[in-house]
């Protein structure tokens, strides 16, 4: 047996209040909607990953959700536009990443991330 997929599932009446941040601002794809679920996403092939922690690093509230973006300044300035306001960050993590966090629609903390190019 293998694991094909991990989804996250976010609580919520507000269901259209996604649109905004995860499509409009992200720019993922709504992949499916039955009404009373939606799910955004993309058809690249994608890491399966699920992380567990006691903190967010650099002593930050841990994350409801991390998203890796190709730009992170281009997300951060989609956010800021969009009217997100930014609880963390811009900030080079000693491990390796560039990375804010947003509140998404619903409350959950998004950290929004990029992996440092090495020199």
């Amino acid at each position: 047996m293998k694991v094909k997929r991990i989804v996250a599932n976010i609580d919520t009446q507000d269901i259209a209040a996604a649109k905004c941040f995860y499509q409009d601002v992200l720019g993922l794809h709504l992949l499916m909607d039955h009404g009373w679920i939606a799910t955004y996403g993309t058809n690249e092939g994608m890491s399966v990953q699920i992380s567990f922690a006691s903190q967010g690093g650099s002593h930050t509230l841990t994350p409801d959700l991390s998203i890796e973006v190709d730009d992170v300044d281009t997300a951060l300035e989609r956010m800021k536009h969009a009217g997100f306001p930014i609880e963390y960050g811009p900030a080079d993590e000693p491990w390796g990443v560039r990375r804010f966090y947003v509140r998404d629609p619903f409350g959950k903390l998004i950290n929004i991330l990029g992996h440092l190019q090495s020199n």
